[in-house]
Protein backbone atom coordinates (compact mmCIF):
# COMPACT_ATOMS: atom_id res chain seq x y z
CA UNK A 1 0.00 0.00 0.00
CA UNK A 2 1.48 3.37 -0.62
CA UNK A 3 1.51 6.07 1.39
CA UNK A 4 2.50 9.50 0.99
CA UNK A 5 4.52 11.66 3.31
CA UNK A 6 3.80 15.62 3.33
CA UNK A 7 6.14 18.35 4.70
CA UNK A 8 4.81 18.76 8.12
CA UNK A 9 3.34 22.19 9.94
CA UNK A 10 6.80 23.91 10.81
CA UNK A 11 5.65 26.98 13.41
CA UNK A 12 3.30 29.92 13.10
CA UNK A 13 4.18 31.91 9.84
CA UNK A 14 6.78 29.15 8.64
CA UNK A 15 4.93 28.39 5.28
CA UNK A 16 8.21 26.93 3.10
CA UNK A 17 11.42 25.51 3.83
CA UNK A 18 14.43 25.10 1.71
CA UNK A 19 15.52 21.38 1.30
CA UNK A 20 19.20 21.72 2.11
CA UNK A 21 19.75 17.65 1.93
CA UNK A 22 17.44 14.73 1.29
CA UNK A 23 18.51 11.33 3.40
CA UNK A 24 16.89 8.90 1.32
CA UNK A 25 15.82 7.46 -2.33
CA UNK A 26 13.94 5.04 -3.98
CA UNK A 27 14.51 1.39 -2.40
CA UNK A 28 15.89 2.51 0.88
CA UNK A 29 13.73 1.06 3.99
CA UNK A 30 12.35 3.85 6.19
CA UNK A 31 11.38 3.71 10.12
CA UNK A 32 9.70 5.63 12.02
CA UNK A 33 11.23 8.26 13.23
CA UNK A 34 14.11 8.16 11.19
CA UNK A 35 15.30 11.27 9.63
CA UNK A 36 14.23 11.58 6.41
CA UNK A 37 15.26 14.75 4.49
CA UNK A 38 17.03 17.78 6.23
CA UNK A 39 15.62 21.60 5.53
CA UNK A 40 16.14 25.03 6.45
CA UNK A 41 13.60 27.28 7.44
CA UNK A 42 14.42 31.31 8.18
CA UNK A 43 14.85 30.44 12.00
CA UNK A 44 17.33 27.29 12.01
CA UNK A 45 18.47 24.11 9.80
CA UNK A 46 16.07 20.63 11.35
CA UNK A 47 16.27 17.22 10.29
CA UNK A 48 12.48 15.61 9.88
CA UNK A 49 11.85 12.48 10.79
CA UNK A 50 9.13 10.07 9.33
CA UNK A 51 6.53 9.04 10.58
CA UNK A 52 5.36 5.87 8.84
CA UNK A 53 7.95 2.93 8.22
CA UNK A 54 8.30 0.85 4.95
CA UNK A 55 9.93 1.04 1.67
CA UNK A 56 10.30 4.57 -0.10
CA UNK A 57 8.91 4.19 -3.82
CA UNK A 58 9.55 7.84 -4.94
CA UNK A 59 11.22 11.15 -4.06
CA UNK A 60 9.51 13.76 -5.11
CA UNK A 61 11.72 16.67 -3.91
CA UNK A 62 15.52 17.39 -4.46
CA UNK A 63 18.67 19.02 -2.77
CA UNK A 64 17.72 22.82 -3.30
CA UNK A 65 14.53 23.12 -3.74
CA UNK A 66 12.11 24.56 -2.01
CA UNK A 67 8.53 22.79 -0.72
CA UNK A 68 5.44 24.37 0.95
CA UNK A 69 3.54 22.52 4.02
CA UNK A 70 1.83 20.26 3.07
CA UNK A 71 3.83 19.04 -0.28
CA UNK A 72 4.52 15.44 -0.77
CA UNK A 73 8.05 14.95 0.21
CA UNK A 74 8.10 11.21 -0.88
CA UNK A 75 5.66 7.96 -1.59
CA UNK A 76 6.33 4.87 0.65
CA UNK A 77 5.03 1.70 0.29
CA UNK A 78 4.20 0.08 3.46
CA UNK A 79 4.80 -3.19 4.42
CA UNK A 80 1.72 -5.26 5.14
CA UNK A 81 3.46 -6.11 9.08
CA UNK A 82 3.22 -2.42 9.58
CA UNK A 83 -0.68 -1.90 8.77
CA UNK A 84 -1.31 -4.62 11.47
CA UNK A 85 0.61 -3.58 14.63
CA UNK A 86 1.07 -0.65 15.90
CA UNK A 87 5.46 0.26 15.13
CA UNK A 88 7.94 -0.49 18.20
CA UNK A 89 10.73 1.77 18.15
CA UNK A 90 13.94 0.14 18.93
CA UNK A 91 16.02 1.33 21.81
CA UNK A 92 19.42 2.77 20.76
CA UNK A 93 21.76 0.48 22.56
CA UNK A 94 19.86 -2.20 20.33
CA UNK A 95 19.90 -0.51 17.20
CA UNK A 96 23.88 0.33 17.39
CA UNK A 97 24.66 -3.63 17.63
CA UNK A 98 22.15 -4.83 14.91
CA UNK A 99 24.28 -4.13 11.75
CA UNK A 100 22.15 -3.39 8.48
CA UNK A 101 20.94 -5.93 6.61
CA UNK A 102 21.96 -6.18 2.77
CA UNK A 103 20.06 -7.88 -0.09
CA UNK A 104 22.82 -6.79 -2.78
CA UNK A 105 26.71 -7.41 -2.50
CA UNK A 106 28.10 -4.16 -2.93
CA UNK A 107 31.51 -2.22 -2.09
CA UNK A 108 31.41 -0.74 1.33
CA UNK A 109 31.82 3.14 1.15
CA UNK A 110 32.05 5.02 4.99
CA UNK A 111 31.24 8.69 4.70
CA UNK A 112 32.75 9.36 7.84
CA UNK A 113 35.89 11.94 7.94
CA UNK A 114 39.37 10.15 9.08
CA UNK A 115 40.14 10.52 12.69
CA UNK A 116 42.04 8.29 15.39
CA UNK A 117 39.38 5.46 17.16
CA UNK A 118 39.44 2.79 19.21
CA UNK A 119 40.22 -0.65 18.00
CA UNK A 120 36.46 -1.97 18.38
CA UNK A 121 34.84 1.24 16.81
CA UNK A 122 36.97 1.33 13.60
CA UNK A 123 37.14 -0.54 10.78
CA UNK A 124 39.42 0.08 7.99
CA UNK A 125 38.67 0.53 3.99
CA UNK A 126 39.99 1.24 0.84
CA UNK A 127 37.40 3.44 -0.65
CA UNK A 128 36.96 6.82 1.09
CA UNK A 129 34.39 9.59 0.26
CA UNK A 130 35.86 13.06 0.16
CA UNK A 131 32.88 15.95 1.57
CA UNK A 132 33.15 19.58 0.53
CA UNK A 133 34.25 20.50 4.62
CA UNK A 134 32.45 23.16 6.60
CA UNK A 135 33.54 26.69 5.53
CA UNK A 136 32.32 29.21 8.05
CA UNK A 137 29.32 30.08 9.62
CA UNK A 138 26.03 30.49 7.67
CA UNK A 139 28.06 29.16 4.89
CA UNK A 140 26.03 26.06 3.14
CA UNK A 141 26.72 26.22 -0.60
CA UNK A 142 29.91 26.95 -2.31
CA UNK A 143 30.45 27.56 -6.33
CA UNK A 144 33.23 24.93 -7.51
CA UNK A 145 35.24 27.06 -9.86
CA UNK A 146 38.07 24.33 -10.74
CA UNK A 147 38.51 21.08 -10.21
CA UNK A 148 42.44 20.23 -9.82
CA UNK A 149 42.40 16.82 -9.86
CA UNK A 150 40.76 13.79 -12.17
CA UNK A 151 40.11 10.25 -12.32
CA UNK A 152 42.89 7.98 -11.64
CA UNK A 153 45.43 10.89 -10.49
CA UNK A 154 47.67 10.25 -7.27
CA UNK A 155 46.88 12.50 -4.67
CA UNK A 156 48.78 13.02 -1.43
CA UNK A 157 47.58 14.88 1.95
CA UNK A 158 46.96 18.12 1.86
CA UNK A 159 46.94 18.47 -2.12
CA UNK A 160 44.75 20.92 -3.42
CA UNK A 161 41.50 19.32 -5.09
CA UNK A 162 39.51 22.20 -5.72
CA UNK A 163 39.06 25.77 -5.96
CA UNK A 164 35.62 27.06 -4.94
CA UNK A 165 34.06 30.63 -4.08
CA UNK A 166 32.13 31.32 -1.23
CA UNK A 167 29.74 34.14 -0.51
CA UNK A 168 32.68 35.89 0.83
CA UNK A 169 35.67 34.62 -0.69
CA UNK A 170 37.54 31.73 -2.62
CA UNK A 171 39.35 28.96 -0.75
CA UNK A 172 41.37 26.42 -1.91
CA UNK A 173 40.24 22.96 -0.37
CA UNK A 174 42.80 20.44 0.21
CA UNK A 175 42.64 16.56 0.33
CA UNK A 176 42.67 14.94 3.46
CA UNK A 177 44.38 11.34 2.79
CA UNK A 178 46.69 10.01 0.37
CA UNK A 179 45.07 7.86 -2.29
CA UNK A 180 43.95 7.70 -6.11
CA UNK A 181 41.25 9.78 -7.61
CA UNK A 182 38.31 7.39 -8.34
CA UNK A 183 35.73 9.12 -9.59
CA UNK A 184 35.38 13.37 -9.63
CA UNK A 185 31.33 13.47 -8.73
CA UNK A 186 31.31 17.54 -9.27
CA UNK A 187 32.71 19.71 -12.32
CA UNK A 188 33.82 23.33 -12.86
CA UNK A 189 30.57 25.78 -12.19
CA UNK A 190 28.62 23.28 -10.55
CA UNK A 191 27.24 24.14 -6.86
CA UNK A 192 27.97 22.10 -4.04
CA UNK A 193 26.43 21.98 -0.62
CA UNK A 194 28.13 21.39 2.32
CA UNK A 195 28.60 17.82 3.48
CA UNK A 196 28.09 16.67 -0.13
CA UNK A 197 30.28 13.90 -1.53
CA UNK A 198 32.60 15.68 -4.46
CA UNK A 199 35.52 12.89 -4.64
CA UNK A 200 35.93 9.46 -3.90
CA UNK A 201 39.38 8.25 -3.58
CA UNK A 202 40.93 4.34 -3.24
CA UNK A 203 42.71 4.88 -0.26
CA UNK A 204 43.83 1.12 0.95
CA UNK A 205 44.34 1.19 4.58
CA UNK A 206 42.28 4.12 5.83
CA UNK A 207 41.26 3.17 9.31
CA UNK A 208 37.92 5.40 10.42
CA UNK A 209 34.97 4.46 12.83
CA UNK A 210 32.37 2.54 11.97
CA UNK A 211 28.93 5.18 11.67
CA UNK A 212 26.92 4.95 13.68
CA UNK A 213 22.94 5.84 13.64
CA UNK A 214 22.46 8.85 15.57
CA UNK A 215 18.85 9.94 17.44
CA UNK A 216 16.35 11.85 14.85
CA UNK A 217 16.00 15.52 16.53
CA UNK A 218 12.51 16.67 15.93
CA UNK A 219 11.94 20.03 14.14
CA UNK A 220 11.61 23.32 16.78
CA UNK A 221 8.03 24.43 16.32
CA UNK A 222 9.19 28.41 16.14
CA UNK A 223 8.16 31.26 14.49
CA UNK A 224 10.59 34.12 12.73
CA UNK A 225 11.67 36.66 15.10
CA UNK A 226 12.19 38.90 12.06
CA UNK A 227 8.88 37.63 10.32
CA UNK A 228 7.39 39.04 13.66
CA UNK A 229 8.61 42.41 13.69
CA UNK A 230 8.38 42.59 10.05
CA UNK A 231 4.26 41.94 10.35
CA UNK A 232 4.31 44.21 13.22
CA UNK A 233 5.49 47.04 11.08
CA UNK A 234 4.01 46.60 8.22
CA UNK A 235 0.39 48.37 7.43
CA UNK A 236 -0.41 47.26 4.40
CA UNK A 237 -4.25 46.00 3.53
CA UNK A 238 -4.95 42.21 3.58
CA UNK A 239 -5.94 41.03 -0.29
CA UNK A 240 -8.86 39.03 -0.82
CA UNK A 241 -7.82 35.51 -0.20
CA UNK A 242 -11.68 34.76 0.97
CA UNK A 243 -15.02 33.96 -1.58
CA UNK A 244 -16.87 36.34 0.83
CA UNK A 245 -16.76 39.97 1.09
CA UNK A 246 -14.39 41.87 3.41
CA UNK A 247 -15.10 44.75 5.05
CA UNK A 248 -11.44 46.82 5.40
CA UNK A 249 -11.41 49.11 8.57
CA UNK A 250 -11.88 52.38 6.46
CA UNK A 251 -15.49 50.69 5.96
CA UNK A 252 -15.58 50.78 10.18
CA UNK A 253 -15.68 54.68 9.52
CA UNK A 254 -12.60 54.49 12.50
CA UNK A 255 -14.18 52.23 14.74
CA UNK A 256 -12.72 49.57 17.14
CA UNK A 257 -12.03 46.82 14.92
CA UNK A 258 -14.64 44.09 15.84
CA UNK A 259 -13.23 41.04 17.60
CA UNK A 260 -13.66 38.73 20.16
CA UNK A 261 -11.05 39.14 23.47
CA UNK A 262 -9.24 35.58 22.28
CA UNK A 263 -8.68 37.01 18.71
CA UNK A 264 -6.85 40.04 20.27
CA UNK A 265 -4.80 37.75 21.98
CA UNK A 266 -3.86 35.18 18.94
CA UNK A 267 -3.32 38.37 16.88
CA UNK A 268 -1.04 40.65 19.78
CA UNK A 269 0.80 37.02 20.22
CA UNK A 270 1.99 36.90 16.70
CA UNK A 271 2.95 40.60 16.21
CA UNK A 272 -0.21 41.72 14.23
CA UNK A 273 -2.50 44.47 14.41
CA UNK A 274 -5.46 43.70 14.69
CA UNK A 275 -6.85 46.90 13.32
CA UNK A 276 -4.88 46.06 10.15
CA UNK A 277 -6.97 42.93 9.29
CA UNK A 278 -10.18 42.50 7.37
CA UNK A 279 -13.16 40.83 8.61
CA UNK A 280 -15.55 37.76 6.73
CA UNK A 281 -17.79 38.33 9.59
CA UNK A 282 -21.07 39.82 10.15
CA UNK A 283 -20.43 43.37 10.06
CA UNK A 284 -16.70 42.66 9.31
CA UNK A 285 -15.93 41.06 12.22
CA UNK A 286 -12.60 39.09 12.31
CA UNK A 287 -11.86 35.76 13.24
CA UNK A 288 -8.34 33.51 14.18
CA UNK A 289 -9.11 32.53 10.73
CA UNK A 290 -8.85 36.22 9.08
CA UNK A 291 -5.62 36.89 11.30
CA UNK A 292 -4.15 33.87 10.00
CA UNK A 293 -4.83 34.25 6.53
CA UNK A 294 -3.74 37.79 7.05
CA UNK A 295 -0.16 36.67 8.57
CA UNK A 296 -0.12 34.14 5.75
CA UNK A 297 -0.73 36.71 3.19
CA UNK A 298 1.88 38.86 4.25
CA UNK A 299 4.95 36.64 5.27
CA UNK A 300 4.08 35.54 1.35
CA UNK A 301 5.43 38.87 0.52
CA UNK A 302 7.98 39.59 3.47
CA UNK A 303 9.34 36.06 1.73
CA UNK A 304 9.33 37.21 -1.82
CA UNK A 305 10.63 40.64 -1.33
CA UNK A 306 13.60 39.21 1.13
CA UNK A 307 14.90 36.99 -1.46
CA UNK A 308 14.62 39.70 -4.44
CA UNK A 309 16.72 41.90 -1.81
CA UNK A 310 13.74 44.26 -2.68
CA UNK A 311 12.71 46.42 0.85
CA UNK A 312 9.52 45.88 2.18
CA UNK A 313 6.53 47.95 1.30
CA UNK A 314 8.25 48.27 -2.57
CA UNK A 315 6.22 46.27 -5.79
CA UNK A 316 8.85 44.32 -7.38
CA UNK A 317 8.44 45.35 -10.73
CA UNK A 318 9.45 42.65 -13.99
CA UNK A 319 12.41 43.67 -15.70
CA UNK A 320 11.05 43.62 -19.62
CA UNK A 321 12.29 41.37 -22.58
CA UNK A 322 15.49 43.41 -23.38
CA UNK A 323 15.94 40.68 -26.56
CA UNK A 324 13.43 42.95 -28.49
CA UNK A 325 15.92 45.77 -28.50
CA UNK A 326 18.77 43.83 -29.48
CA UNK A 327 21.26 41.20 -28.56
CA UNK A 328 21.70 40.82 -25.13
CA UNK A 329 23.88 38.19 -23.12
CA UNK A 330 22.73 36.61 -20.04
CA UNK A 331 25.47 35.09 -17.03
CA UNK A 332 24.41 33.90 -13.68
CA UNK A 333 25.86 36.50 -11.08
CA UNK A 334 28.67 35.32 -9.53
CA UNK A 335 28.17 33.92 -5.16
CA UNK A 336 30.44 36.95 -4.42
CA UNK A 337 28.27 39.53 -6.63
CA UNK A 338 24.61 37.98 -5.35
CA UNK A 339 26.30 38.74 -1.95
CA UNK A 340 27.14 41.79 -2.06
CA UNK A 341 23.83 42.77 -4.28
CA UNK A 342 21.60 41.54 -1.16
CA UNK A 343 24.27 42.74 1.73
CA UNK A 344 24.47 46.37 0.46
CA UNK A 345 20.39 46.20 -0.28
CA UNK A 346 19.84 44.98 2.98
CA UNK A 347 22.39 47.93 4.67
CA UNK A 348 20.66 50.75 1.98
CA UNK A 349 17.10 49.85 3.09
CA UNK A 350 18.26 49.53 6.81
CA UNK A 351 20.47 52.59 7.59
CA UNK A 352 19.78 55.76 7.40
CA UNK A 353 23.05 56.70 5.43
CA UNK A 354 24.08 60.32 5.58
CA UNK A 355 27.52 61.45 3.68
CA UNK A 356 29.60 64.22 5.34
CA UNK A 357 32.56 65.58 3.09
CA UNK A 358 35.59 67.59 3.15
CA UNK A 359 38.96 68.15 1.73
CA UNK A 360 42.40 67.12 3.25
CA UNK A 361 45.71 69.24 2.86
CA UNK A 362 48.07 66.97 1.93
CA UNK A 363 50.94 68.64 0.43
CA UNK A 364 53.19 68.37 3.56
CA UNK A 365 52.24 64.65 3.83
CA UNK A 366 53.42 64.02 -0.23
CA UNK A 367 56.30 64.85 1.13
CA UNK A 368 57.09 62.49 3.85
CA UNK A 369 55.41 60.08 1.49
CA UNK A 370 58.02 60.25 -0.85
CA UNK A 371 60.66 60.45 1.68
CA UNK A 372 60.08 57.53 3.03
CA UNK A 373 58.82 55.30 0.64
CA UNK A 374 62.11 53.87 -0.16
CA UNK A 375 62.08 52.63 3.35
CA UNK A 376 58.80 51.14 3.26
CA UNK A 377 59.66 48.83 -0.15
CA UNK A 378 62.40 47.61 1.49
CA UNK A 379 60.24 46.07 3.83
CA UNK A 380 58.16 44.86 1.16
CA UNK A 381 55.44 47.40 1.56
CA UNK A 382 54.51 50.40 -0.25
CA UNK A 383 53.83 53.63 1.79
CA UNK A 384 50.49 54.38 0.57
CA UNK A 385 47.66 57.27 1.55
CA UNK A 386 45.28 54.27 2.53
CA UNK A 387 48.34 52.67 4.44
CA UNK A 388 48.69 55.88 6.62
CA UNK A 389 44.99 56.34 7.11
CA UNK A 390 44.77 52.79 8.52
CA UNK A 391 46.91 54.81 11.72
CA UNK A 392 45.06 57.65 12.12
CA UNK A 393 41.77 55.96 11.51
CA UNK A 394 42.95 53.86 14.43
CA UNK A 395 43.49 57.02 16.43
CA UNK A 396 40.51 58.61 15.40
CA UNK A 397 38.14 55.46 16.64
CA UNK A 398 39.46 56.17 20.13
CA UNK A 399 38.48 59.91 20.07
CA UNK A 400 35.31 58.98 19.02
CA UNK A 401 34.05 55.51 20.21
CA UNK A 402 30.45 55.47 18.50
CA UNK A 403 32.18 55.34 14.59
CA UNK A 404 33.53 51.83 16.66
CA UNK A 405 30.36 50.27 17.25
CA UNK A 406 27.57 48.79 16.08
CA UNK A 407 24.01 49.16 17.15
CA UNK A 408 21.17 46.37 17.96
CA UNK A 409 17.49 47.61 17.44
CA UNK A 410 15.52 44.41 18.41
CA UNK A 411 17.32 44.88 22.15
CA UNK A 412 17.68 48.36 21.71
CA UNK A 413 21.22 48.30 22.52
CA UNK A 414 25.15 49.77 21.55
CA UNK A 415 27.91 47.59 21.40
CA UNK A 416 31.19 49.59 21.85
CA UNK A 417 34.17 47.87 20.54
CA UNK A 418 37.56 47.77 22.34
CA UNK A 419 39.77 46.38 19.24
CA UNK A 420 40.63 47.89 15.96
CA UNK A 421 40.04 46.13 13.03
CA UNK A 422 39.48 47.83 9.70
CA UNK A 423 38.15 46.61 6.19
CA UNK A 424 39.86 47.58 3.15
CA UNK A 425 37.55 47.37 -0.46
CA UNK A 426 39.27 46.09 -3.35
CA UNK A 427 38.42 46.13 -6.82
CA UNK A 428 38.54 42.61 -8.29
CA UNK A 429 37.37 41.05 -11.09
CA UNK A 430 35.07 38.78 -9.59
CA UNK A 431 33.40 42.07 -8.10
CA UNK A 432 33.91 43.96 -4.47
CA UNK A 433 35.59 42.33 -1.43
CA UNK A 434 36.34 43.92 1.53
CA UNK A 435 39.71 42.19 3.52
CA UNK A 436 40.04 43.38 7.30
CA UNK A 437 43.30 44.44 8.93
CA UNK A 438 43.36 43.73 12.31
CA UNK A 439 44.57 45.37 15.26
CA UNK A 440 45.74 47.84 13.37
CA UNK A 441 46.14 50.55 16.52
CA UNK A 442 48.97 47.99 17.25
CA UNK A 443 51.03 48.14 14.74
CA UNK A 444 53.53 50.95 12.81
CA UNK A 445 53.28 52.53 9.55
CA UNK A 446 55.57 50.22 8.00
CA UNK A 447 54.08 46.88 9.63
CA UNK A 448 50.35 48.42 7.95
CA UNK A 449 51.94 48.83 4.63
CA UNK A 450 53.28 45.38 4.17
CA UNK A 451 50.35 43.73 5.24
CA UNK A 452 48.37 46.04 3.08
CA UNK A 453 50.43 44.78 0.71
CA UNK A 454 50.17 41.38 1.26
CA UNK A 455 46.25 41.34 1.44
CA UNK A 456 45.94 43.41 -1.78
CA UNK A 457 47.48 40.60 -3.51
CA UNK A 458 45.55 37.65 -1.94
CA UNK A 459 42.24 39.41 -2.89
CA UNK A 460 43.00 39.50 -6.51
CA UNK A 461 45.14 36.17 -6.49
CA UNK A 462 41.44 34.71 -5.07
CA UNK A 463 43.78 33.14 -2.08
CA UNK A 464 41.26 35.27 0.76
CA UNK A 465 40.20 32.94 3.64
CA UNK A 466 36.88 33.69 5.78
CA UNK A 467 38.54 34.81 8.29
CA UNK A 468 40.51 37.66 6.18
CA UNK A 469 36.72 38.74 5.54
CA UNK A 470 35.56 38.93 9.23
CA UNK A 471 35.54 40.94 11.98
CA UNK A 472 35.82 44.59 10.96
CA UNK A 473 34.88 47.45 12.61
CA UNK A 474 35.44 50.37 10.32
CA UNK A 475 35.90 50.65 6.36
CA UNK A 476 37.93 52.03 3.83
CA UNK A 477 37.06 52.38 0.35
CA UNK A 478 40.34 53.97 -1.71
CA UNK A 479 39.13 55.21 -5.53
CA UNK A 480 42.24 57.47 -6.39
CA UNK A 481 43.48 55.30 -7.88
CA UNK A 482 40.85 55.22 -10.49
CA UNK A 483 39.69 59.19 -10.38
CA UNK A 484 36.70 61.46 -9.76
CA UNK A 485 35.99 63.76 -6.83
CA UNK A 486 33.47 62.82 -4.48
CA UNK A 487 31.11 59.78 -3.71
CA UNK A 488 28.95 58.41 -1.24
CA UNK A 489 30.16 55.10 0.00
CA UNK A 490 27.58 52.64 1.40
CA UNK A 491 28.02 51.64 4.99
CA UNK A 492 28.94 48.17 5.41
CA UNK A 493 26.92 46.48 8.04
CA UNK A 494 26.95 46.21 10.92
CA UNK A 495 29.19 48.68 10.67
CA UNK A 496 28.39 52.39 11.38
CA UNK A 497 31.05 53.87 9.23
CA UNK A 498 32.84 53.85 5.91
CA UNK A 499 35.52 56.58 4.17
CA UNK A 500 35.67 57.13 0.83
CA UNK A 501 38.95 58.75 -0.27
CA UNK A 502 38.90 60.35 -3.70
CA UNK A 503 41.85 61.60 -5.80
CA UNK A 504 44.07 64.06 -4.84
CA UNK A 505 44.69 66.93 -7.05
CA UNK A 506 46.37 70.31 -6.89
CA UNK A 507 44.76 73.42 -6.11
CA UNK A 508 44.40 76.93 -5.58
CA UNK A 509 44.63 77.74 -2.15
CA UNK A 510 44.72 81.25 -0.41
CA UNK A 511 47.52 81.14 2.06
CA UNK A 512 49.38 83.65 3.80
CA UNK A 513 48.22 86.61 1.61
CA UNK A 514 48.64 84.66 -1.46
CA UNK A 515 47.34 81.80 -3.41
CA UNK A 516 49.51 79.16 -4.00
CA UNK A 517 49.32 75.38 -5.48
CA UNK A 518 47.82 73.23 -2.50
CA UNK A 519 47.36 68.65 -2.99
CA UNK A 520 43.73 68.46 -1.69
CA UNK A 521 42.52 65.05 -0.98
CA UNK A 522 38.84 64.50 -1.30
CA UNK A 523 37.07 62.89 1.13
CA UNK A 524 33.32 61.23 2.08
CA UNK A 525 32.39 60.10 5.42
CA UNK A 526 28.84 57.54 5.15
CA UNK A 527 27.58 56.82 8.89
CA UNK A 528 24.69 55.09 10.09
CA UNK A 529 22.45 58.48 11.31
CA UNK A 530 20.73 56.55 14.25
CA UNK A 531 23.38 56.46 16.32
CA UNK A 532 25.97 58.92 14.55
CA UNK A 533 24.56 62.35 14.64
CA UNK A 534 25.75 65.35 11.87
CA UNK A 535 27.63 67.31 14.56
CA UNK A 536 29.98 64.15 15.59
CA UNK A 537 30.25 62.95 11.38
CA UNK A 538 31.50 66.54 10.95
CA UNK A 539 34.23 66.44 13.84
CA UNK A 540 35.30 63.12 12.88
CA UNK A 541 36.19 64.12 9.76
CA UNK A 542 38.26 67.23 10.26
CA UNK A 543 39.70 65.28 13.23
CA UNK A 544 40.82 62.66 10.35
CA UNK A 545 41.42 65.83 7.92
CA UNK A 546 43.86 67.87 10.50
CA UNK A 547 45.98 64.47 11.34
CA UNK A 548 46.59 64.44 7.75
CA UNK A 549 47.81 67.46 7.21
CA UNK A 550 49.76 67.92 10.56
CA UNK A 551 51.30 64.33 11.34
CA UNK A 552 53.02 65.27 13.96
CA UNK A 553 49.11 65.26 15.53
CA UNK A 554 48.79 61.51 14.98
CA UNK A 555 52.03 61.40 17.85
CA UNK A 556 50.65 64.53 19.64
CA UNK A 557 47.03 63.03 20.47
CA UNK A 558 46.63 59.67 18.77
Amino acid sequence: MANEFKLPELGENITTADIVKVLIKPGDKVEIDQAVVEIETDKANVEVPSEISGTVKEVMVKEGSKANVGDVIFTLEQDISDEKKPAEKKEPEAELKEPEKKTEKVEKVVKTEPVKPSAKESITTSTYEFKLPELGENITTAQITKVLVKKGEKVKKDDVLIEIETDKATVEVPSEVDGTVKEVKIKDGDTANVGEVIIIFDAPGIVIPEPKKEAPTQPKQQISEQARKELARTLKENEGTSEKKRISRADLSGKTAPAAPSVRRFAREIGIDIHQVSGTGPGGRISVDDVKAFSKNLNQKISQAASAGVPIGINKESLPDFSKYGEVEIKQMTNIRRKTAEHLSYAWSTIPHVTQFDKADITELEKLRKQYSKQVEAAGGKLTVTAILLKILASALKVFPQFNSSIDMDKKEIIYKKYYNIGIAVDTDRGLLVPVVRDVDKKNIIQLSVELSEISVKARDKKLTIEDMQGGNFSISNLGGIGGTYFTPIVNSPEVAILGVSRGSYEQVYKDGQFIPRMILPLSLSYDHRIIDGADAARFIRWVCKALENPFLLSLEG
